[in-house]
């Protein structure tokens, strides 16, 4: 390794790193939007490939992993599955602090909530492996399965913010997930899953903002 290259990349192992994870049809670059709110830190968007918490776990903790050789400090931002998928990797073990918006907090819940939704049974979904639902979801019996026998164990600082009419994960899942991981939850009545309207945006972006900035991040 020439001079050059040894002071960049010890120059980088000083910096702030912000690394976003988006949601189901999300795309990295969503990052973007947050580039404001961590000034002087780099913002990275990541376009993961993984559609299962199996195939996250590898890909996930590679990208990760990568990110802590190079950077000193790595803030996570994430949302809906992609918290999810953080979790189910074991990103706290690299983290210094989370941000999870309408993050999927229990899973096997949802798939059971979707598998009433779509009128199908334990017996069934065993039986056929994979039931495509009306709703456009897939059902599968091997991913029902996986959460069951890993279920998340997360103790990073995190930040949770929920919207009262999120249709994914009910009120008092996402508050029995924040006392149990001593996470802090910020619950926004308009707020929906999806966060997206200039309003919840704005929401959105005070919360963060009010958080780095206790944090001294700022």
């Amino acid at each position: 390794m020439d001079e050059d290259t040894f002071c960049v990349k010890e120059k980088r192992r000083k910096m702030k790193a912000v690394l976003y994870i988006h949601g189901k049809d999300g795309s990295a670059e969503e990052a973007g939007h947050y580039g404001p709110l961590f000034p002087g830190q780099k913002i990275i968007g990541f376009d993961y490939r993984s559609q299962t918490p199996w195939e996250a776990k590898k890909e996930f903790t590679v990208f990760t992993g990568s990110l802590c050789e190079e950077y000193g400090s790595i803030t996570l931002i994430a949302n809906s599955v992609g918290a999810f998928f953080a979790m189910s990797a074991g990103l706290d073990a690299w983290i210094r602090k989370a941000y999870f918006i309408s993050p999927i907090v229990d899973m096997e819940k949802l798939i059971m909530d979707m598998m009433l939704w779509a009128h199908v049974t334990e017996e069934e979904l065993k039986e056929k492996s994979v039931i495509r639902t009306g709703f456009g979801e897939d059902l599968s019996w091997e991913y029902l399965s996986y959460v069951r026998e890993h279920p998340i164990r997360w103790n990073a600082p995190t930040e949770i913010l929920y919207g009262c009419r999120d249709a994914l994960t009910a009120r008092e899942t996402i508050a029995s997930f924040a006392y149990r991981h001593d996470a802090r939850l910020t619950v926004y009545d308009e707020g929906e899953h999806w966060f997206h309207t200039d309003e919840q945006m704005r929401f959105l972006d005070e919360w963060i903002s009010r958080s780095v900035s206790s944090d001294g991040q700022i």
